[in-house]
């Protein structure tokens, strides 16, 4: 279910090919990367499991979910909205950047090792 999520997510932003090259006030492809991913977490936490509690804003909440990732990365929401709209309209380096994002992130789980517990 996660994963059919994410991967509607991610493919959902893929769009028009073009021009190839990075302007100097777009956030660079492993930086974008790392930022994008925590973005989508937050996306999924705040619509799967803040949306539980009825007392609790989802909106409200994913905008300060997002805020702090932005403070974590060092950007902005605009530094990071105009940068997504220029990786959204060069569809190759979209794919190139979410592509490497997701074999990263598999590189990673397969680093964890299971824990074999013992009957006692």
């Amino acid at each position: 279910m996660k994963n059919g999520l994410l991967i509607f997510i991610l493919t959902a932003f893929f769009s028009c090919a073009g021009k190839n090259d990075l302007p100097s006030d777009i956030i660079a492809p492993k930086k974008m990367q790392e930022v994008f991913w925590d973005y989508i977490m937050a996306d999924v936490y705040a619509t799967e499991f803040l949306k539980k509690d009825s007392n609790i804003n989802v909106t409200i909440e994913n905008i300060k979910l997002q805020e702090k990732i932005f403070k974590l990365h060092k950007t902005t929401r605009e530094d990071f909205y105009r940068s997504y709209t220029w990786y959204s309209n060069h569809k190759e380096l979209m794919t190139i950047m979410i592509d490497s994002m997701i074999k990263g992130k598999q590189r990673e789980i397969n680093k964890v090792k299971p824990v074999v517990l013992k009957p006692l």
